[in-house]
């Protein structure tokens, strides 16, 4: 199955949708990338590899954040950028990874990725909150990979 395939396209605008609502709650960006195969072993190894290739890094305040699926691996990790792991505990991303472990077993992808979105919003609004005149340095639209 191609990556985008994989949530059906009338549910990806949900996604973007939430991404959206998301990022009036932070300065901070939030990005979702999906691919079928985690191509190294350790996932948070390819998600970091994925930030560089989609340029994540280029924000005013390196205050963003990948959500990263590799659906046919049945893995995937929520990354920040180094603006906002200089701020965070380790454990910042746990209890949104928890929550969106359990919608994906359940096989409600959709409504885990929203709600992983919507919480990483909340979450950062402590740490990097909205600003007037904020402008959006990164796509809402979510990425694909490997569509072979």
């Amino acid at each position: 199955m191609k990556a985008s395939e994989f949530i059906p396209e009338s549910e990806q605008l949900q996604i973007v949708d939430a991404i959206a609502k998301a990022e009036l709650n932070t300065s901070g960006e939030i990005r979702v990338h999906i691919e079928p195969r985690c191509k190294e072993k350790n996932v948070l190894q390819r998600a970091v590899r994925v930030f560089d290739i989609i340029d994540m890094e280029k924000t005013g305040k390196r205050n963003g954040v990948l959500i990263y699926i590799a659906f046919e691996s049945c893995k995937f990790a929520i990354i920040g950028d180094k603006g906002i792991n200089d701020l965070v505990p380790g454990n910042f991303w746990w209890d949104i990874e928890v929550r969106m472990k359990s919608d994906f077993a359940a096989g409600r992808f959709t409504e885990g990725i929203c709600q992983a979105v919507i919480s990483v919003g909340e979450a950062l609004k402590q740490y990097f909150p909205y600003e007037d005149g904020d402008i959006n340095e990164q796509t809402n639209e979510i990425s694909f990979g490997d569509e072979a």
